[in-house]
Order: structure tokens, then C-alpha cells, then sequence
């Protein structure tokens, strides 16, 4: 096995489908989502794959379909091609079949989830599993229809992805030997994820109960938050608290000036990032989330030329010298926070883009709104922000640090302009639709969405926080962004028990899916063993295993060397 590496999913898709943005999104004030970060190292998918036995089996980027109902609800309005990828390098007869979903994001960059570079792989080899990597629905090319509009999202939504999860298990023939004959009556079946598809993991098991017989859940984000504030606290309580208390002093003027009627101190200020191209001044503050979005791709294996570190490095080195935990105060925070994006921050962000095609988000002619066209992550997940998780990603609430402005709230995001009064007088206009009601028009054209009402409802539905079945491994890092959306989250003091195991490390968002991680980061490496060793007591409890084991300790050493070619499509991801 090679060197593997977690990078950021929209890094790799931005190579893979047209994009306005250099980082796969079409707006850079659009908050990043609870991807699962991609696996990448040698060249690996494109070539064979041997299994146990020696045979040649295809290689692990080989595409496959099932036909998924559109509608779970009403079955008549018929099935769409959802993709699939499989391997069975290490099964042998009465092992795990091992499922995972990649979540809110285009699956064919995830192949090597199949392999033992993840814990899906370790799992499968030690437990003699075979693996399966499933494209959500309405991500990829994985849509019950051709356009991403509001009116067909109808069918985007928790219920259904869960419903998919149970379809999909009960009815699909796998492309391997006897794999008509795998379901989770006859196999004990595994649901893994990380961060959404980890909080779909329990979601799923809570209101299927007896499915899957065991769960792995990666960083997740199993309460739905309407004002995710708290996104950006690990964030803070973790990065070099120099760093933080110049962030915080910069932040806090940013604020005193956005909200004072001093038009040329705003832009000012403005100019002092290459922003003065930007028409709204929330839009302003709102894009200077970008440095703390930027902690998201942080993992052990990311070494010190981050783009973080370079950001808390221009506002805490100066002439050779780290500024004490303080801060080098206000002045030249300032001024260092505006020379790193002018000086090439803003460009890596915006690539050609105007800074207000780039960071605008009240024009809705702009394609960030207009554009339907699938495999547009970004614009399936808004829905569900939308409709269903919230997750919004702004300011604190009065008396807590801020490192980010508070000028970036809910309201900005979803309904309106800033309802405080002096920034309407500054924009000299009167309240205007936002982006639920710009992107859904169809839709939300009328009233806003019920954000607030539908975290509520997904809360209820699925126990959030309070979440509690059996056999369900938690793992999360303590410099997680996503933390406070977890079971983790300070304050909780939830407790592991062995039927529902929470494991922490000092890793950062779904760290522990990676035995590259685990190969650098030792509290990594002890989540990875400890769930392994958790794995190998439950499935030693599925009813079926002793008779499963005398089927494999017959069938294993006579097993002849085979080939098979199934009806498939070989993509390769250069």
C-alpha cells in the first residue's frame, strides 16, 4: 500500500466538473459542507485488484448502476441510474458486506474508501468484508432527474437518502460471486460514514432499526443546527492563540466601522483587502470567513505549509519574530490580515472572477443562483441547508469571542439583507430575498423557507444529540470544526458504553478514516484500534456467524482462481 493523504473534497472536484472557483465552489461566500475529505496517493484505482485467492478482479474505479426508486414514497414514478463502486479483494464467505455513502458530494473521487487506506479497507480485512462506495442521490450522477430545481428536490431529503440506504441493501444483486444472495437477511451489513454520511449512519440505524447490524460514524453531525456559531469555536480554541487574539481584535473593528455611518472609514477598510469591489457590506464581512473555513482541510498529515499557517503567519511574524500570545495588536493585524489578501489570497480564492461575481451574493441573475445543471454539490446541499440542517456558519452571539464578524447572521443567509438598521441605511435599499428564496424561486419565491422549523423537525425525527442504538461507533477529533454538531460536543458528557462506543481523538474532521492518519497521529491510530477490535466482538454476535464460519472454513482453501467481467463502466480519475 502506498503513501495516502486526506485532502479537501471540493479541491478535487473542482478538477472534475466545470466550476467558477478555483476550491469547486460557485461563490466563495458560500460555506464549505460536512464533506468527507478524499483519499488520495498512488494511482491505484485504474489498475487490476487481486483478490484472496489470486484471482484478477476489476479495478476499483470500475462504475456500476442500480435502479433506485425516484420516490420511495410512490414507487409507480419508477427507478433513476444511481452509481455504485465494489470490490471483494478481501472477502470470504460469511464476511460483512460494508457500505458507505461519500454524503453531499460526487462519489467517483471515493474509490479508495474501498481500500485498506481507510477504515472501510481494515475493516473488510480483518473481517474478511466486502466494500461498497454509493453516490447519494442528487449528487454526482446519481439524479432521480436532469435538473437541480426546487420543485424536483422534492425528493431531496433525509427520508429518502435513508430510504435509499435500506432499498439499495434489500435489492442489490452484487457484481461478485453469490452476491444475489448478500442481503441483510443472509449478511451481517455495515453502514459506514463521516460527517454528513456519519450522522446519516445513525439517522438511518435509529429509524431502521435491526438493518444494519453495525454502524461507524466518522465526525457525525447528528443534530441539526439552525445558527451553527459554534462551527468556528474549535477552530478558535485550537489555533495559536496569537493568531486568535489578532483575528478577534481585527473582527471587532471590522464591526464598529461596518455599522458607523463614517462612509470613508468603510472604504477604507474595504480597500484594505481588495474588497471595495463589493456592493454590500455583509458580503464584505462574510468573505473574511474564508481564512477560518480554510481549518476544514487541516489534517495530521497536512504538515506546515498550509494555507492556514501561512494566514496566522502573516498577521504573528514580523521581522523574524513570533508575536507574544497576545497579539501583535489591532494596527498591524490590520494591516498584515489586508496585505495577505491582497497579495494573493483573493486571487487563489477568486481565480479570474471580479470580486463581486466572486464574493457577491445579492445579484440573482448570477449562475451561483441560476444555474440547474447536475452534479452542482453545492446547490443539492443548500436544499437540504434550506430545508432540513441549517448549519449556518456565522457570528457569535453578543459576549462570546468572535472570529469571525457578526455581521454575518441567519437572516443574511436566508431571508433578507442585515435587518440592523444602519447597515440598510448603508446599502441604501430596502429588504431584498436571499439565498434560499434566490436559489429556489420556484419554490421560495413567496415566503422564505421554514430553516428554523425543519432543524426541528430533523431533530425530532432522528434524536439528534440524544441519538441511541446499539452497536454504533463513534469517532470524533477534538480540533474538529464539525465537533459541536457531534455527539462530542462540550458540554454533552455523554458516555461510551459498549454498545454504543464514543472515541476521541486529536485529530481534526473525519481524521480517523485514514490509516495515513493513523500511521502519523497515535490517538488516531488507538480510535482505528479500538474500533476494530469493537467490530470484531459485534459481528462475532450476528446470529449467523457460526454457521457462516463453517461455510467459509469449507469453501475458502478450494476456492479456484477466477476472472470475472461484469457489466460495468472503467472510469479513471487522472
Amino acid at each position: 500500500m502506498g503513501l495516502f493523504t486526506l485532502v479537501s473534497a471540493s479541491l478535487l472536484l473542482a478538477q472534475l466538473v466545470s466550476s467558477k472557483l478555483p476550491d469547486g465552489r460557485r461563490n466563495a461566500n458560500f460555506r464549505p459542507p460536512p464533506t468527507i475529505p478524499v483519499v488520495r496517493g498512488n494511482n491505484v484505482e485504474s489498475g487490476p485488484v487481486t483478490g484472496r485467492d489470486g484471482s484478477e478482479l476489476p479495478p476499483y474505479n470500475t462504475t456500476y448502476y442500480f435502479d433506485q426508486l425516484i420516490d420511495h414514497n410512490n414507487p409507480s414514478l419508477g427507478t433513476f441510474k444511481q452509481r455504485f463502486w465494489h470490490t471483494y479483494e478481501f472477502y470470504e464467505p460469511g464476511g460483512p458486506v460494508i457500505l458507505m455513502t461519500p454524503g453531499e458530494a460526487n462519489a467517483q473521487p471515493y474509490t479508495r474508501y474501498l481500500t485498506n487506506a481507510t477504515i472501510n479497507g481494515l475493516i473488510a480485512q480483518q473481517q474478511n468484508g466486502t466494500v461498497i462506495i454509493l453516490e447519494h442521490r442528487w449528487y454526482g450522477l446519481s439524479n432521480p432527474q436532469d435538473e437541480l430545481t426546487g420543485k424536483n428536490f422534492a425528493t431531496n431529503n433525509l427520508g429518502q437518502a435513508v430510504n435509499d440506504l435500506e432499498y439499495f441493501s434489500k435489492n442489490v444483486k452484487l457484481p461478485m460471486p453469490n452476491g444475489e444472495n448478500l442481503g441483510p437477511d443472509k449478511a451481517p451489513w455495515l453502514l459506514t460514514g463521516g460527517s454528513y454520511s456519519g450522522a446519516l449512519t445513525g439517522w438511518t440505524m435509529v429509524s431502521k432499526p435491526g438493518l444494519f447490524w453495525a454502524g461507524y460514524s466518522s465526525s457525525g453531525v447528528v443534530e441539526a443546527i439552525f445558527d451553527y456559531w459554534r462551527y468556528f469555536e474549535p477552530i478558535r480554541e485550537n489555533m495559536a492563540k496569537n493568531c486568535s487574539a489578532d483575528v478577534e481584535a481585527v473582527i471587532a473593528h471590522i464591526d464598529q466601522v461596518f455599522t458607523s455611518n463614517d462612509t470613508e472609514a468603510i472604504n477604507q477598510l474595504k480597500d484594505n483587502f481588495g474588497l471595495g469591489g463589493l456592493s454590500h457590506l455583509d458580503d464584505a464581512a462574510g468573505a473574511l470567513r474564508n481564512n477560518l473555513w480554510d481549518w476544514q482541510s487541516l489534517q495530521p498529515t497536512s504538515g506546515p505549509n498550509t494555507t492556514f499557517r501561512k494566514f496566522c503567519d502573516a498577521l504573528e511574524v514580523k521581522d523574524g519574530q513570533n508575536a507574544p500570545e497576545s497579539g501583535w495588536g489591532l494596527d498591524h493585524a490590520v494591516a498584515a490580515w489586508g496585505a495577505f489578501w491582497r497579495n494573493g489570497y483573493l486571487a487563489s480564492l477568486c481565480g479570474d472572477s471580479s470580486v463581486e461575481d466572486c464574493l457577491g451574493t445579492y445579484d440573482p441573475n448570477t449562475d451561483y443562483y441560476t444555474d440547474t445543471s447536475i452534479d452542482n454539490a453545492g446547490r443539492s446541499w443548500f436544499w437540504t441547508v434550506c430545508t432540513e440542517v441549517g448549519y449556518l456558519q456565522d457570528g457569535p452571539p453578543p459576549g462570546q469571542p468572535a472570529v469571525v464578524s457578526r455581521l454575518a447572521q441567519p437572516s443574511s443567509d436566508l431571508v433578507s439583507f442585515l435587518t440592523l438598521v444602519l447597515l440598510m441605511k448603508r446599502a441604501n435599499t430596502s429588504l431584498r430575498k436571499r439565498q434560499c428564496q434566490l436559489m429556489f424561486p420556484d419554490v421560495f419565491g413567496s415566503a422564505p423557507p421554514d430553516t428554523a422549523g425543519g432543524v426541528d423537525r430533523t431533530n425530532e425525527k432522528y434524536h439528534g444529540w440524544d441519538l441511541q442504538v446499539d452497536r454504533l461507533f463513534f469517532a470524533n477529533g477534538q480540533r474538529d470544526p464539525w465537533r459541536e454538531a457531534t455527539v462530542a460536543a462540550e458540554g454533552l458528557n455523554k458516555q461510551s458504553t459498549d454498545r454504543q462506543v464514543l472515541t476521541m481523538s486529536d485529530g481534526f474532521h473525519c481524521s480517523d478514516l485514514s490509516t495515513a492518519t493513523g500511521a502519523i497521529d497515535s490517538t488516531v491510530a488507538a480510535v482505528q484500534k479500538k474500533a476494530l477490535e469493537t467490530f470484531k466482538g459485534w459481528l462475532a454476535e450476528w446470529p449467523g456467524n457460526e454457521a457462516k464460519q463453517m461455510a467459509r472454513r469449507s469453501t475458502s482453501s478450494t476456492s479456484p482462481k477466477r476472472v470475472h467481467v461484469w457489466d460495468r463502466e472503467s472510469e479513471i480519475i487522472a
